[in-house]
């Protein structure tokens, strides 16, 4: 399929290798479109430091440079930053970047969120280009970052000519989605499968030395350590389920989690696998029964690992979060079994019906695997937004135009990080 070409610019928070949901997606997206045809660049927070060779940089918070670079046909650009204060980067040198990009050929600016830098400076500047807004979650948790965001979040989104949401089921559950109804579209999310379709050798060898090594029943559960992944739960429900977890990630809570397994009685029956290598993570979906994804709050919107072992063929075990996505990603009874949140003795019956119930484990996995060929394949989503950014395109949105002028607590902000930019 033909396209006449686009030139789009994804402002995102990171971009891998910085690791996390968003920087992924961001990052299938744009090499999607790229491959389409389209002229696509990113400009996000430059996650490194300086000094090289330091283990996960990203984890640090000093200033930094702007670089720029390719990865593959996409334009990167990594704006530096000053500094950081209560988790929001200090970037002097942002707005000149968009004010400037603004001035080249760019169609549409799709805005990637929660992300507060990013989220300020759009709402900050003069737009001359369309604005799309991928709402990747709500802000949950975070009650003084939401209050801090509320004013730039409200002009941001007004000004939005289409809003994203990964799913129907998270738009209609989204507070600030619903306010703005009219122009909310569901696009979900997507991933190059080719890789967990078909593994590669390494992967393949990786997964029968996790089978030789820790016996055929294997269940995995992957994510950060933090609250709203729900390990806890897999922690309890693995009391009453024989085979061992594996686990891959870290995070905050890792030794919360690790002295819970050691109280439960199961702390010789969990693999913690910490960050692992593509191949490694390809083979310990190909080797588990079954994929645990016991996730609490809708902070978890879509949780696309589950697409990953859905295309592996492993069915998924996840949770029912009320206006979240997850249970619509893998179906309860169709790619997987859905439990209630929190119910360890529930998501225990369902990892025990993998194993007891005759057929139900290839029944779910080969249905798992045509859903994500399916539904979420990244060539499919990358056309799926090409498709919204013409509809956008051809309804001339109205965006805020060069003589008009921002909010003065906005207009504020600017003036501020250029002062610190001249010093």
């Amino acid at each position: 399929m033909s396209h006449e070409p686009v030139n789009i610019c994804h402002l995102g928070k990171y971009y891998p290798p910085a690791p996390g949901g968003i920087e992924t997606h961001v990052q299938t997206l744009a090499r999607a479109q790229a491959k389409l045809g389209v002229n696509v660049r990113v400009v996000c927070i430059n996650h490194q430091m300086p000094t090289r060779g330091a283990k996960q940089p990203w984890l640090r918070r000093s200033a930094n440079e702007t670089v720029e670079e390719y990865d593959g046909l996409v334009k990167v650009t990594r704006v530096g930053r000053a500094t950081s204060v209560a988790r929001l980067d200090i970037i002097p040198g942002l707005p000149a970047v968009l004010d400037d990009l603004q001035q080249s050929k760019i169609d549409v600016l799709h805005l990637h969120t929660p992300n507060p830098t990013m989220l300020i400076t759009v709402a900050s500047l003069r737009l001359s280009a369309p604005l799309v807004i991928m709402h990747h979650s709500d802000i949950v948790k975070q009650r003084l970052l939401k209050h801090m965001m509320g004013p730039f979040e409200r002009l941001a989104y007004a000004r939005a000519a289409a809003i994203i949401a990964s799913s129907d089921a998270y738009a209609q559950g989204s507070a600030i989605l619903q306010k703005h109804a009219d122009k909310v579209e569901a696009l979900p999310m997507g991933l190059d499968l080719e890789p967990l379709l078909n593994p590669s050798p390494a992967a393949r060898e990786y997964a029968a030395r996790l089978r030789q090594e820790h016996g055929a029943l294997l269940w995995l559960a992957v994510g950060r350590f933090v609250y709203y992944k729900g390990l806890h739960t897999a922690i309890e429900a693995l009391r009453n389920v024989p085979g061992k977890l594996l686990i891959v990630g870290v995070g905050p809570l890792e030794n919360e989690l690790k002295r819970q397994a050691q109280s439960a009685g199961v702390a010789d029956r969990i693999v913690w696998c910490g960050q692992a290598e593509p191949h490694e993570l390809i083979g310990a979906y190909h080797a588990a029964k079954a994929f645990w994804f016991p996730s609490t709050h809708k902070s978890e919107a879509f949780g696309l690992v589950q697409v990953e072992a859905m295309a592996c063929g492993c069915p998924v075990i996840n949770t029912e979060i009320e206006d979240s996505g997850v249970s619509w990603v893998s179906q309860h009874e169709k790619t997987g079994l859905t439990v209630q949140v929190n119910d360890a003795a529930a998501f225990a019956a369902a990892a025990k019906r993998m194993i007891d119930e005759p057929g139900l484990r290839d029944r779910l996995s080969a249905a798992a695997v045509e859903r994500a060929k399916s539904e979420f394949d990244y060539l499919k989503m990358a056309e799926r937004s090409l498709s919204l950014y013409r509809r956008v395109l051809n309804r001339s949105a109205k965006v805020v135009q060069g003589n008009e002028p921002a909010e003065p607590d906005l207009a504020q902000w600017v003036r501020q990080v250029r002062r610190m930019q001249e010093h």
